[in-house]
């Protein structure tokens, strides 16, 4: 106490001594005097925050280091591999592709080849040339009507109201001019995801936004109303994310705003909940039956499910319970436990989840196993900037790629991780007007559509020099990866890859026996 007195009274001292020896020029030095004496009475005796009691003034240094810390960490500490979740070496490649700049890495790479860890592929004597415009594929089972050629890469789901409309409509506008989807997250179709022509992957999610009744049911009216827009190519179930499986959310009424309330279909006077799982279904024959309504409703269009792994019996029921009605999905997404954009707790984006290699590997080798792999298509939703990043997934088992982050890279995101504090500085990841005024649509849509187009440009000259003639060659010894000092192993030899139909016979793998055993078409329970 003595010491914070004698720091304010020497301030004091000084302060009243230089505007009695410097009048009336003195009298200036009130300007910045006088709110530094309130800051320092306010700092002496307030009771919150012990640093600002005791060290009136200059205790406010260590509040102003923490909020611009991680600038500090970017711009100053990190290298140019360290950085989390993204490095500077893949946000500089997103953001030099979304300019059409230079991308070329001059005097070898930083990485540690020799490290445990280290992945690549191997390139051919025969190299080929591939097209970029024919790396498609096309999704819809047997049951689809109006199948659906997507792009290897995608804009995975991001809602508005965590995105601002401008990020909306210019990442919209970026898939209409570079051929690809945008999905609209579980938010609800907004007139934002509509405007500029961009094909649509509509989310529909637990709280089933934008296609409800006012209790919070599913509503066949409104999804059937939203649903067959010529614009909206594909609806996706979402179960659950990467960044908080398991986990539902409250949108305070204090933050629904009457644009926010006439698209998700939610009233204005009270909180609305996302429950944590869908009120249309409880069993996996009940879940498998929905999607077949849902395609039913939309007039046939491509129906998928997102979700992430959790207990893996759960989704073997699914399997099981499409194994034995017939009734399959279009496509699945395998979201990564490592999360995404979607904000969450600690721990469950630390700790709830399974990550997303081992993920998609399980379900490819799931639907393979049960002899479904045909008939559904598989995305993932990882952390994939670079053509390295796709053509690994796809050699792991998936047939296209959705990417959150990196589409918000490209958008002009600097990783400020203030995505949950409607504080983001560009205007991606807020509704403040003034940082949403920042970010001018007309601009940035062409630099989502450019990192698109350079991307996949670059999966078609890696798939070139590996000797291949286009994605659908690619396959897990495709990629090598360092498993020890002098251990270099294929993904075909870390991980198992089943036969198909091996879940159908008996006795069933030994990876998957016991799950395969408690796994039940009408009950997620055991």
């Amino acid at each position: 106490m003595r010491r914070k007195f004698f720091i304010l009274f020497w301030f004091l001292f000084a302060s009243e001594a230089a505007f009695y020896f410097f009048w009336p020029a003195g009298l200036w030095s009130l300007v910045v005097v006088a709110p530094v004496m309130v800051i320092g009475l306010n700092d002496s005796f307030q009771t919150h925050h012990a640093i600002r009691r005791n060290f009136p003034i200059i205790g406010n240094f260590r509040y102003l280091f923490e909020m611009i810390r991680p600038e500090i960490n970017q711009y100053f500490v990190e290298s140019n591999s360290d950085g989390t979740p993204f490095s500077r070496e893949e946000r500089s490649v997103v953001y030099q592709r979304s300019k059409h700049q230079l991308d070329t890495l001059p005097f070898g790479t930083q990485k540690n080849v020799y490290e445990t860890g280290y992945e690549c592929v191997n390139h051919s004597i025969l190299a080929t040339h591939v097209d970029p415009k024919s790396l498609r594929f096309t999704i819809g089972g047997p049951d689809c009507l109006h199948p659906y050629n997507a792009s290897i890469l995608n804009i995975s789901a991001m809602s508005f109201g965590a995105l601002s409309k401008n990020a909306v409509r210019a990442l919209n506008g970026g898939a209409k001019d570079g051929g690809f989807a945008h999905n609209t997250g579980e938010g609800g179709l907004a007139q934002y995801h509509l405007e500029n022509g961009g094909d649509i992957i509509w989310q529909i999610g637990t709280g089933y936004f934008s296609a409800r009744t006012h209790d919070g049911r599913f509503s066949e009216e409104e999804f059937a109303k939203r649903a067959v827009i010529d614009q909206v190519k594909m609806i996706e179930l979402k179960i659950s994310q990467g960044a908080k499986p398991g986990h539902g959310g409250i949108l305070p009424a204090a933050k629904i705003t009457k644009e926010i309330s006439q698209i998700r279909g939610v009233p204005m006077d009270r909180d609305v909940l996302s429950p944590p799982s869908h009120s249309a279904f409880s069993t996996p024959i009940e879940m498998v039956q929905f999607i077949k309504r849902l395609r039913d409703l939309s007039g046939g269009k491509p129906v998928g499910f997102k979700l992430c792994i959790g207990k893996r019996r759960e989704f073997l029921s699914i399997c099981k319970a499409m194994e034995k009605t017939g009734i399959t999905p279009d496509y699945i997404d395998v979201d990564g436990g490592e999360g995404g954009t979607g904000a969450a707790p600690l721990e469950f984006s630390n700790h709830m989840g399974t990550p997303e290699i081992e993920a998609l590997i399980f379900v490819h080798n799931a639907l393979v196993g049960f002899g479904l792999r045909d008939r559904i298509r598989l995305l993932t939703s990882g952390k994939v900037t670079t053509a390295f990043g796709i053509i690994k997934r796809i050699a792991l088992g998936a047939d296209g790629i959705y990417a959150a982050r990196a589409f918000m890279l490209s958008l002009g995101c600097i990783q400020a991780l203030r995505c949950n504090s409607n504080h983001c500085p560009t205007g991606v990841a807020t509704q403040d007007p003034r940082l949403v005024s920042g970010l001018v649509v007309t601009d940035k849509r062409k630099r989502v559509a450019a990192y698109h187009t350079e991307t996949v440009r670059a999966v078609a000259e890696m798939l070139g020099a590996m000797g291949l003639q286009n994605q659908t060659e690619l396959r897990p010894w495709h990629v090598v990866r360092r498993t020890g000092p002098h251990e270099i192993r294929h993904y075909g030899e870390i991980f198992e890859y089943l036969e198909p139909g091996a879940l159908l016979r008996s006795p069933a793998p030994t990876g998957f026996a016991r799950a395969i055993e408690t796994a039940r078409v009408d009950s997620f329970r055991s």
